[in-house]
């Protein structure tokens, strides 16, 4: 587009880039409406004065339009601190005065190769940065400052070293629940809900009296308790839809809960004034009603552990026990992977799938024994 002439007598030009959808390149009018229609708006941007050139825009300045017009928006507290640390730490030194319509994949896969290979980072923070670097880029491309997000056409970092997923014996599983007898009630039942219902720490946190159904035996996960932005603890949705989910409860449990609720009720009626909490009724509180910090009960945890002399496994892991556990029994992998909350069943299978593979094997020997039996029946 020209815009006359300057105070050197050289000419004013300003361009853009559009993407053009393959379907418009079928019909050469639908193409040509479509190039005059973005013809018109570029015009009245660059009239309006709101028009940027994308080569004069750097990596260190769209940062700031990304966090204020998506990251914010989109990310969740916890998730976009951890955004924010990379950016930081890792892309921005690399990155920062680049040209955005500049960078091309040799210099993200040239980035890459940098962190593998002159830091001591893991191969799965290394990942973490790609997926950076890609969200970023990809907003760039979306609002057509650039005609291609160049993380595409770079491979994901791979993690030679698969973490394998820890968990306990059935027999383990029996001494833990002994040695908790020990244990404040509150987490006597935190272990019994994580081991029984395979919930995350911070659905746990988030559990509420309101959340259980006594009569159906269930319970519901709505609400998540997890750090936000330094550190702060927040109150906020689910990470998915599927993990917003309605859970059976054991009878067992259901009689325990019942037991812990009249607990409950008492503590809250002796502290009186002392009791904060006026819109929430926790099922894991303080004695002031707060819901417990989001590493709390990863801190009583290992405590725990240590004084009771029984093999460390993660916090999490109950939950990767659960889910063992209820392959053992030979629970179909859907119905744990609604249990689990996963968005995919897929993830179900990938994780567990050492397991799914020796219940496999069991299920092939159960067929053999059967197999076997008809054959001496016919003799």
């Amino acid at each position: 587009m020209e815009l006359g002439y300057d105070g050197k007598g050289r000419r004013k030009r300003k361009r853009k880039t559009i993407k053009v959808d393959e379907s418009l390149l079928k019909t050469k009018r639908k193409l040509q409406n479509h190039l005059e229609e973005e013809l018109v708006k570029f015009k009245m941007e660059v009239e309006a004065g709101q028009y940027v050139t994308p080569g004069k825009i750097i990596f260190k300045d769209f940062i700031k339009d990304w966090e204020e017009k998506y990251a914010r928006k989109n990310l969740a507290e916890q998730t976009l601190d951890v955004y924010k640390g990379h950016l930081k730490n890792h892309i921005l030194p690399y990155f920062s005065d680049y040209h955005l319509d500049r960078i091309k994949p040799i210099h993200v896969l040239n980035f890459i190769h940098e962190l593998e290979n002159k830091t001591t980072l893991s191969p799965g923070s290394i990942q973490y940065v790609y997926r950076v670097v890609r969200n970023v880029l990809q907003r760039a491309s979306d609002w057509e400052l650039i005609l291609k997000n160049p993380v595409s056409s770079v491979q994901r970092p791979k993690d030679s070293k698969k973490r394998k997923v820890n968990v306990y014996e059935p027999h383990e599983v029996q001494q833990l629940f002994e040695i908790a007898k020990t244990q404040p009630p509150h987490w006597r039942l935190f272990l019994s809900l994580a081991l029984a219902c395979a919930m995350r720490r911070g659905e746990l946190l988030g559990l509420e009296w309101k959340h259980i159904n006594f009569e159906d035996q269930t319970l519901e996960i709505e609400q998540v308790v997890s750090r936000g932005i330094k550190g702060r603890p927040v109150i906020k949705e689910p990470k998915s839809n599927t993990s917003n989910r309605i859970i059976s409860l054991p009878s067992s449990v259901v009689i325990e809960l019942k037991d812990y609720y009249l607990l409950w009720k008492k503590e809250k009626l002796k502290a009186g004034d002392l009791w904060e909490e006026k819109n929430h009724e926790f099922v894991f509180c303080n004695e002031n009603g707060r819901h417990f910090y989001p590493t709390t009960p990863t801190t009583w945890w290992r405590r725990f552990i240590e004084k009771a002399d029984v093999r460390f496994i993660r916090l999490h892991d109950l939950r990767h026990t659960s889910a063992t556990t209820l392959i053992n029994q030979g629970i179909h992998a859907k119905i744990i992977s609604e249990r689990l909350g996963h968005s995919d069943i897929r993830i179900t299978m990938n994780t567990y799938g050492h397991a799914l593979r020796s219940a496999d094997q069991e299920a092939a020997s159960k067929m053999d024994e059967v197999f076997y039996s008809r054959k001496e029946s016919k003799n």
